[in-house]
């Protein structure tokens, strides 16, 4: 929700993930080196940050405690992440980053990567049967064959269309040909 005059850097911090976890959240400014600088207090374990839309690899974002500690070990450069259970960070406004394969990569061109969410811990690509390459949808494991290998879900938690009690189920299926 935005109100008439806030400050836009807290609007983007809250569109970064649901409503249903950003609205109670922490916003906070978050520099290279991992410091927060809080610019509105929340009351529940998540941090939203607005990152910076003119920088890559710094896009607005949410995270639970050990998403939080994952991303804090990336950027400050860290062998291998130090949380100790699964972490989660949404992304639902997109991002860009330098690299699929190296989390280390300052210099490459930007891949544009559409709304998604991630969750932070190890996952063997190969013995999950999990794609390597970028998707515009669906999951793939990035940074595979590093510490930093996380399962990256392209689009919204909630997409796609609701099961209730009672409903009968239509398959359907289409091919396009190349």
């Amino acid at each position: 929700m935005t109100y008439k005059g806030e400050d836009p850097r807290i609007t983007r911090a809250r569109l970064s993930g649901p409503e249903q976890v950003t609205k109670d959240a922490t916003v906070a400014e978050m520099a290279a080196d991992g410091t927060l600088t809080v610019l509105v207090k929340g009351n529940t374990e998540w941090v939203c940050t607005p990152g910076n839309e003119n920088k890559i690899g710094d896009p607005p974002m949410c995270m639970n405690p050990m998403g939080m500690r994952w991303m804090m070990d990336a950027m400050q450069g860290k062998p291998k992440p130090t949380n100790t259970a699964p972490g989660m960070i949404y992304m639902l406004c997109g991002a860009t980053q330098r690299s699929n394969t190296n989390p280390a990569d300052k210099t490459s061109p930007a891949i544009p990567i559409g709304p998604h969410w991630m969750i932070t811990w190890p996952f063997d690509a190969a013995a999950n049967g999990l794609p390597t390459t970028v998707r515009d949808t669906g999951a793939w494991v990035m940074f595979a064959g590093t510490p930093y290998a996380y399962l990256h879900v392209c689009g919204s938690p909630w997409a796609g269309n609701e099961y209730h009690e009672g409903d009968k189920a239509v398959w359907t299926m289409s091919y396009a040909r190349h």
